[in-house]
């Protein structure tokens, strides 16, 4: 499937938000709680622009260029861009132009990104990425190292580290309902969790568990806009 082709996204956009206000009644949770970021990498700019019609405010992308490139020809919208992917650290200047970056995953590129920020004169907001399945091919902090990471970047004066990250395995929703409930629990456990009011996890597969345990922010695209191109499976939001 090309990537500006697809079901319509009213439809798709429609069905995600009803299924977001359904999760948040058995929670016992305001939607008002729960921010959808539509997911549009590998998406055109004229489905992210229809999205936007339906009502879509945040848009996440995983790719520096295609993030770019996407933000100037929407630029006449009123939305704001989250950058998802993995950061490198030498695209730091260029991630700190997002509105929340949801993926920083070392101190390394935490100072980069600082520095960055420090530079367009303005503060970044984060969110500390955590590894909770302990895979491999994905980055993240492992759990232990928590504490110490976040002291450090809740150091760099010119972010605001607020909350955590992760995207679990490919699993049964209920499988990784547990991995859900653990990073509401490291969250919890953290010094002054009241300043980390973000959780940043759910995609199109597991969206509606991850509000249940706690999400304050779930990541969807597949179930907005459709399938994407091969290349783009794995991790897919």
């Amino acid at each position: 499937m090309a990537a500006g082709a697809g079901p319509p996204v009213s439809a798709g956009w429609a069905a995600v938000r009803a299924r977001v206000e359904a999760a948040c009644r058995r929670a016992g949770r305001s939607p008002a709680q729960v921010g959808l970021v539509a997911v549009s990498k590998g998406v055109s700019a004229a489905r992210v622009r229809a999205v936007v019609a339906e009502g879509a405010r945040d848009l996440g992308e995983n790719y520096v260029q295609e993030w770019q490139a996407k933000r100037d020809a929407l630029g006449d919208l009123a939305v704001a861009w989250h950058f998802i992917g993995r950061i490198q650290r030498n695209k730091a200047a260029a991630v700190a132009g997002c509105a929340l970056a949801h993926s920083v995953a070392d101190e390394r590129v935490a100072r980069a990104l600082a520095a960055a920020a420090a530079e367009q004169g303005r503060p970044l907001r984060v969110l500390l990425q955590v590894n909770l399945g302990g895979e491999q091919s994905k980055a993240g902090l492992v759990p232990a190292e928590l504490p110490r990471v976040l002291e450090s970047v809740r150091a760099l004066p010119a972010l605001r580290v607020e909350g955590l990250m992760a995207i679990p395995p490919p699993l049964d929703p209920e499988a990784v309902r547990p991995l859900f409930a653990a990073l509401r629990e490291l969250r919890d456990r953290q010094v002054d969790p009241a300043a980390l009011p973000h959780l940043s996890m759910g995609m199109s597969g597991d969206f509606e568990v991850a509000i249940e345990e706690g999400a304050t922010l779930v990541r969807v695209g597949t179930a907005i806009f459709g399938p994407r191109p091969p290349k783009d499976d794995k991790e897919d939001a």
